[in-house]
């Protein structure tokens, strides 16, 4: 991962929770949602372990707090996707 720093290597699996209407790896390996919501990931969930599910929690404990970037990121995602992650954590 040659250009990228080593904090937006930690970031991908905290974004399960923001998108999670696709598998957990494509969304992992998502560089949209990785540089959208890298910063609310640190902001919001930095003692997180990004490999765990509570990185998942956090991000959808805190989707009110995302920041507009993070949002856009991922309803583009949605859209590429065919995904809803809206639902998710809301219910």
């Amino acid at each position: 991962m040659r250009g990228r720093s080593p904090a937006l290597k930690l970031v991908p699996l905290a974004l399960l929770a923001v998108a999670a209407a696709s598998p957990a790896q494509a969304q992992r390996d998502d560089q949209g949602l990785q540089l959208g919501c890298a910063n609310d990931y640190f902001r919001l969930c930095a003692g997180v372990d990004p490999n765990s599910p509570d990185a998942d929690a956090c991000m959808t404990r805190n989707r009110p707090r995302l920041s507009p970037e993070c949002k856009a990121a991922i309803s583009d995602y949605d859209r590429r996707t065919g995904g809803s992650s809206q639902s998710r954590g809301q219910r």
